[in-house]
């Protein structure tokens, strides 16, 4: 079967009807190549089919995502698509990491955006949770030994998650754990972490101060010390910390006794102040007894740097220098060049910083132009 992707019409087609589907005469072939199977996930936004790659003699799964709003007109529809843009573009930098899953394609038909990935064969955490119980100990360490790597991989390339929890980690059936969904992800340089940015995450997981605006590297930490509790317990983040006396109390939910070495590295990766709570993935691993692989010495992917036609500005801004920075690689720099564009931008050059209205009124096509450039 075939399903069709106009969301008016989703009609499930006979595998022999690949050109226009029988029902809508909507185009049936995502870019005349991926075949949607079924939906196998929806929200607000979109929704993700299963797929098939008809190019390929043995034709292999894929996902496709698809961006659909459900709510039209709101004001979050286009930051949500840029979100979904700026997905396809963190994968295409770290897809080639094995824990990540690959981006295949990305480009828009009848309107609409999508994206296509690797489709990962596993469970998620959250199904393996509910299908199997809770975690034990060695679980969780064999968790955060396999995982910490990952986080290692992506922080030195100036990512940030944003949305770690179960559902967005995969247990593959080779064993290894793929982290997914890099939809909320952000760059980490020092401007951006100066300026206060979306604010977004899952409830419960996100730590204090990207629930403010000002997500860090240690973020990430808190976010995965979270669904360690939640998968030694059983029981969601909202009942394992005590509002009155502004603590955790997952020690109280335990279905099975922790080593107090462990019970240690997990509350300081759930530390609400940012100073007591571990720095880095690699701090994480010292404490858990496992050294830390070495990254892949291979260079980082090369996005070719876009053309200076497709560098907005709405206070005339030139990015050049920017862009031929960041294409040479030199991070330092560019990161002093950004601040400089930044407030040329803001027209906040004189004054050397920002204030709230400045950064509430930050003109979009200059903040769109940044972010794909970095």
């Amino acid at each position: 079967m075939i399903q069709c992707l106009n969301p008016d019409c989703l009609f499930q087609n006979l595998s022999g009807y690949t050109k226009l589907c029988q029902k809508c005469g909507n185009k049936l072939l995502l870019g005349d190549r991926y075949g949607a199977q079924k939906i196998i996930g929806q929200g607000g936004f979109g929704r993700t089919f299963l797929a098939i790659d008809e190019y390929k003699p043995s034709k292999p799964p894929c996902v496709i995502k698809q961006f659909y709003p459900q709510f039209q007109g709101t004001s979050s529809i286009q930051k949500a698509a840029e979100l979904f843009k700026l997905e396809a573009v963190r994968l295409e930098q770290l897809g080639k990491h094995s824990q990540i899953p690959e981006l295949l394609a990305y480009f828009s038909q009848d309107e609409r955006q999508y994206l296509v990935q690797e489709f990962i064969d596993g469970e998620n955490l959250a199904e393996a949770l509910e299908s199997k119980g809770y975690f034990s100990e060695t679980q969780i360490r064999n968790l955060l030994n396999n995982l910490l790597p990952v986080f290692e991989f992506i922080h030195s390339r100036q990512v940030i998650h944003r949305d770690i929890k179960p559902e967005n980690i995969i247990l593959r059936q080779d064993g290894q754990l793929v982290l997914v969904d890099f939809g909320a992800a952000k760059y980490a340089t020092q401007t951006a972490l100066a300026v206060t940015g979306t604010r977004i995450g899952t409830a419960g997981y996100t730590a204090p101060e990207q629930a403010n605006g000002k997500a860090i590297h240690a973020s990430d930490i808190y976010s995965l010390g979270v669904t360690c509790l939640c998968l030694l317990t059983e029981v969601e983040p909202i009942d394992l910390f005590d509002d009155s006396e502004f603590e955790w109390v997952w020690r109280e939910h335990l279905k099975t006794s922790v080593s107090s070495e462990l019970g240690q590295i997990l509350d300081k990766m759930i530390q609400p102040a940012i100073k007591k709570r571990y720095q880095s993935a690699t701090e994480v691993l010292q404490d858990t007894g496992t050294q830390s692989p070495q990254l892949s010495p291979q260079p980082s992917p090369q996005v070719s740097p876009p053309p200076p036609d497709s560098m907005k500005s709405a206070r005339g801004v030139d990015y050049t220098r920017l862009r031929d920075l960041l294409a040479t690689g030199e991070w330092k720099e560019a990161d002093r060049e950004t601040f400089k564009v930044m407030l040329k931008a803001a027209r906040r050059e004189k004054e050397g910083w920002f204030d709230t209205n400045s950064i509430e009124n930050f003109p979009c096509d200059d903040l769109r132009t940044i972010d794909q450039l970095w």
